[in-house]
């Protein structure tokens, strides 16, 4: 990964698994870890790079432990991967991942869509994960993140009541969890929503909650980010090129683009330690992979500014 500088934003690639698992092709296996390679090469320290999931509901996800075993021959990435319940967490404690995300919707039609669990189940199931997680050996014991998804509104009930959300993210640490984070699953979320439900939940469960997960449905994407940064966070998602959604959550578009992302906070002076044209260069591996799928952003159609320097 080159020589390890400070940063003030961690940005976290979740484009090989909320991309992948909303693409119209497969990508191969030798592709993922080349993008990989090319990420961590650029500046990138977490990626999430799969799911553990049947591949019948998630095509494309079967070379899981691979694409993990080739992300933890990196040095200095953390592996990051979701798991939507104890079997799948079990698999990821197999491949040895840094970091597990368990999704836990807040909106209950979501979540029985998406992991076929209420709410109320799905925060069980994370403590029967954090209990597994804690009878692991000492020198290995992953990192456990609840994500809180459908918290800024969801396609299916429309409104989330946001004690609803707080009260998930006290209930997700007190199972075990390590780390909350808000996601806004369906692309419903304003600035001035994102600044407000960050802030009452950092007030109730403090470092615990340091991330939000945005999607760019309604192009506020990065206007949620900023609002994001401006409240606290300091850890966003994103994804490579745009790519990804929600097969769960009808009508929720890609993920904000990692390109741009990282751009907006370079331009601003926000350290995140990437350098930008090695990371447009993963564009060209995955376009070459996903032939049938369509990249955005606006950094890699305008190129970077004259004189501009991460």
């Amino acid at each position: 990964m080159g020589e390890v500088t400070e940063i003030d934003i961690l940005v976290c690639e979740v484009g090989l698994r909320d991309g992948l698992q909303n693409a119209i092709g497969i990508m191969p296996t030798a592709a993922k870890k080349a993008w990989i390679s090319q990420a961590a090469k650029a500046g990138l320290r977490d990626i999430e790079v799969c799911s553990f999931v049947p591949a019948k509901l998630v095509p494309g996800m079967e070379d899981a432990d691979a694409v993990v075993a080739h992300g933890l021959s990196i040095a200095g990435l953390s592996v990051a991967v979701l798991a939507p319940n104890l079997r799948g967490a079990v698999d990821a404690f197999r491949a040895k991942a840094h970091k597990i995300t368990l999704p836990v919707s807040i909106s209950d039609s979501h979540s029985r869509a998406n992991v076929r669990k209420s709410r109320a189940e799905m925060i069980a199931e994370v403590g029967r994960v954090c209990e597994a997680r804690d009878q692991l050996p000492a020198g290995y014991r992953p990192h456990i993140e609840a994500g809180l998804a459908t918290a800024f509104g969801c396609t299916i009930e429309g409104r989330v009541p946001e004690r609803d959300v707080l009260e998930t993210a006290v209930a997700c640490i007190e199972a075990g969890c390590d780390e909350v984070g808000l996601s806004d699953t369906c692309g419903y979320a304003n600035p001035e929503q994102v600044k407000r439900l960050f802030r009452l939940t950092k007030a109730e469960v403090g470092e615990a909650s340091n991330g939000v997960h945005l999607h760019n449905t309604y192009g506020l994407g990065l206007a949620n980010a900023f609002a994001a940064i401006e409240a606290g966070a300091t850890t966003l998602d994103s994804s490579l090129g745009g790519l990804g959604g929600c097969p769960f959550a009808p009508g929720a578009s890609g993920n904000i683009v990692t390109e741009d992302l990282v751009y907006m906070l370079e331009a601003q002076g926000l350290r995140t330690g990437i350098d930008i044209e090695a990371l447009l260069a993963c564009r060209e591996i995955v376009a070459a992979a996903l032939p049938g799928d369509s990249l955005y952003g606006f950094v890699a159609e305008a190129g970077l500014p004259k004189g501009f320097r991460s």
